[in-house]
């Protein structure tokens, strides 16, 4: 299970590997992505706050990246966080998500991003529930439901 220290420490001093890489151009992403997608996982932004019924919905299953499929996260492991994005609190493997430090928008934050291709999914906060305390803030545009 990961952990805040084990989150910093990624940030800091480099990410688990991948199990593969996806690189692909700008066009490549533009063509497969839809313009919101794209926004939120090709150019760092964030969707507005409770702007997907994801939020709400807790199945069973799996949650991948949707520029490259990569399994990200196991549904068990969301939960409401009441903040308008879906929440997890732990990556379905310890080397599915990359961390980078994020001093954007005057805070000091840890973007997670998809360790296969890059996209941004959102942030990682260490207000979540025990026992990790991990709250993976997602943007649902990001994600595709398996």
């Amino acid at each position: 299970m990961l952990t805040w220290n084990d989150i910093l420490d990624f940030a800091s001093n480099g990410n688990p590997e991948p199990s593969s890489k996806v690189i692909k151009s700008d066009e490549q992403w533009r063509a497969q992505l839809t313009d919101e997608a794209y926004y939120v996982t090709r150019n760092k932004g964030t969707e507005r706050p409770h702007s997907s019924d994801s939020c709400t919905l807790f199945e069973p299953g799996e949650y991948a990246c949707v520029c490259c499929d990569n399994v990200l996260f196991e549904g068990g492991e969301k939960f409401d966080s009441g903040t308008g994005w879906p929440s997890f609190t732990q990556p379905a493997q310890i080397n599915a998500i990359a961390y980078n430090s994020d001093i954007s928008h005057g805070m000091q934050r840890i973007e997670a991003v998809c360790n296969v291709c890059d996209a941004h999914l959102g942030h990682v906060f260490p207000d979540g529930p025990m026992p990790s305390g991990l709250r993976y803030c997602v943007n649902a545009l990001a994600l595709k439901k398996l």
